[in-house]
């Protein structure tokens, strides 16, 4: 009698290999960080920059944490700017770090941070790009604008904006534009992180994980689904550091090698992502977006792979987004016309592009707003600061805690205080770190009309042009903006009134108005008709207030109740 024998089990299914992660530019700095003063931007590499972070290095005070800080009267006497621009880099620079634990408000800007800061005022941004749907672009741009062609003799800025209207370049072309650039200049970024050792060979500078480390202001490791990971732990030299002991510092060419090549990676990996995306499907946040497909039922909203939201291609419609319908912490608006967009969620940044007769909302942004070639726009915002560029006939209704920003080929914009309330608003405004006590509405910062970041050439003497600031909204101009309760099946938050302060001249035109609607709906209720006439006058009432929530661009108007 033979032995049977089962058959051997099989092996169990190996793991599947860990996802490939890429290194990624961290768009902030290269979005919200760059400020158009030409005493900022060296394009010498390191001759100037080195020279600099020594002064810098002289007149900074040495933390608790062995880092050196400088305040806004080292940086003003260092780089020879004004102090108010001084206040402005540190301000801006806070905007754009990666760790809301570096309170640079008070206890100075870190003197690498500031260098990198520094370095990368000299990138050039892509070119807005043409849309491709140019009759679709035709039905809600206007022909021209009766500011075309007005400073033809100065700058060739209208170029951007006349004939065919130029729209965000897709985050692809972006992300390669953006590494090609540190990929360039990487050798220069990393040896202005290195300390210099006298007689030492470049060979051998080597670089301590702290330093290392403040890469992180440019780039990061992490894919879609996954927390992003520190160049520490992704980089082999540091990854299995004891946390206890200090790392052993590492040669500069080994970061700087691992780096490129991670770097160059990536773009390949964009390229063949490109690649493959032009023989199949294309993905919302990469294409343009017909204007006519863009309705009520089909909002084009996507999410790109690292966390920000995008609402583009919003066309004579009304959209809604509440935290739950966003992911990650900024959110960009393009391309939207003739419509109302509500953003009632608490956020770090958010952009708005390219959009034309309309009313954007934000709810509350505790880093950065940036808005950019808008015309006829109404935007109500709650931020800690805003950046106006390239923009026409706009109003901006505002609470912010720092001055706004404007800079670029502007006319005719006004700023007035905000205006509007939702009911979680203030527990929004407190998640991001919004005073409401501070509003510097009215106190904007003009700079240069000609913008050196980006890729245009312009005649010369023309960057000495300062642009044009706004003007204050005529307080009898100020109206409340009503935000439509979406709210009422849900648990309601605790703000009822405008958490900001109005100036008296606008509280008291708002106080008018209350006082006319209340004795015009007096007069009506006492004016003695016949019931058929009273139904005619309010009919043509409801009618004609119909008509004006149009002209306000409010497309909400059956959430909201007529004056009768």
């Amino acid at each position: 009698m033979s032995d049977s024998t089962e058959p051997p089990a099989p092996p169990p299914p190996s793991p599947p290999p860990p996802p490939l992660l890429y290194v990624h530019p961290r768009r902030e700095p290269f979005e919200h960080g760059l400020i158009p003063i030409p005493k900022l931007i060296f394009t010498d590499g390191t001759q100037t920059l080195a020279p600099l972070k020594q002064k810098l290095l002289l007149r900074s005070t040495q933390t608790h944490s062995q880092t050196h800080r400088v305040d806004p009267a080292a940086v003003a006497e260092t780089l020879q700017i004004s102090p108010d621009h001084a206040r402005l880099v540190l301000d801006t620079l806070a905007a754009v770090l990666c760790s809301d634990r570096d309170d640079v408000e008070s206890v100075g800007a870190d003197v690498d941070d500031l260098i990198l800061f520094l370095y990368i005022q000299s990138y050039k941004r892509l070119l807005p790009r043409t849309h491709k749907d140019s009759a679709a672009v035709a039905d809600v741009w206007p022909s021209t604008s009766a500011f075309d062609g007005y400073l033809s003799a100065l700058s060739p800025l209208q170029l951007v904006r006349s004939n065919s209207r130029r729209f965000m370049p897709s985050q692809s072309d972006d992300e390669t534009h953006q590494l090609s650039y540190l990929q360039k200049h990487l050798a220069n970024i990393i040896s202005l992180l290195v300390d210099p050792v006298e007689g030492e060979s470049e060979e051998c500078l080597v670089l301590t994980m702290e330093k290392f480390n403040r890469l992180e202001f440019l780039i990061y490791f992490g894919e879609k689904g996954s927390e992003r990971i520190s160049l520490t732990q992704a980089a082999p030299f540091f990854a299995n550091s004891d946390p206890d002991m200090p790392a052993a510092p590492v040669p500069v060419t080994d970061a700087h090698d691992w780096l490129l090549q991670n770097i160059t990676s990536a773009l390949e990996h964009i390229s063949e992502r490109f690649s493959a995306k032009e023989n199949g499907p294309p993905s919302a946040s990469d294409q343009d977006v017909p204007m006519t497909d863009a309705c009520a039922s089909s909002v084009k909203t996507s999410t790109s792979a690292r966390g920000s939201s995008f609402i583009e291609g919003i066309s004579k419609s009304s959209c809604l987004k509440q935290a739950s319908d966003l992911q990650g912490s900024s959110v960009k608006v393009g391309n939207c016309h003739d419509s109302v967009i509500y953003i009632l969620a608490p956020l770090r940044y958010a952009t708005i592009y390219g959009c034309s007769d309309a009313t954007i909302v934000l709810g509350a942004v505790g880093k950065a707003v940036r808005v950019e070639h808008c015309e006829r726009v109404h935007v109500i915002a709650a931020a800690k600061r805003i950046c106006i560029a390239n923009c026409r006939e706009c109003v901006f209704f505002l609470g912010v805690n720092q001055r706004p920003l404007i800079v670029g080929d502007n006319h005719k914009l006004q700023v007035a205080p905000y205006n509007t309330f939702y009911s979680h608003l203030e527990e929004h405004m407190n998640q991001v770190g919004i005073q409401a006590t501070i509003n510097r509405w009215d106190d904007p910062v003009a700079l240069g009309v000609v913008d050196p970041h980006d890729s245009l050439s312009h005649p010369a003497g023309v960057s000495d042009v300062q642009a044009e600031s706004a003007s204050r909204l005529d307080p009898d101009q100020f109206t409340t903006f009503l935000i439509p309760n979406w709210f009422e099946r849900e648990s309601s938050g605790s703000t009822e009134v405008n958490p900001f302060q109005l100036p008296d001249a606008y509280l008291a035109s708002q106080h008018r108005n209350h006082n006319n609607l209340r004795e015009m709906k007096q007069i009506l209720r006492e004016t003695q008709l016949e019931d058929s006439k009273k139904r005619e006058l309010s009919s043509a009432l409801h009618v004609y207030f119909k008509d004006w929530l149009y002209g306000k661009n409010s497309l909400e108007f059956e959430n909201l109740q007529s004056p009768l």
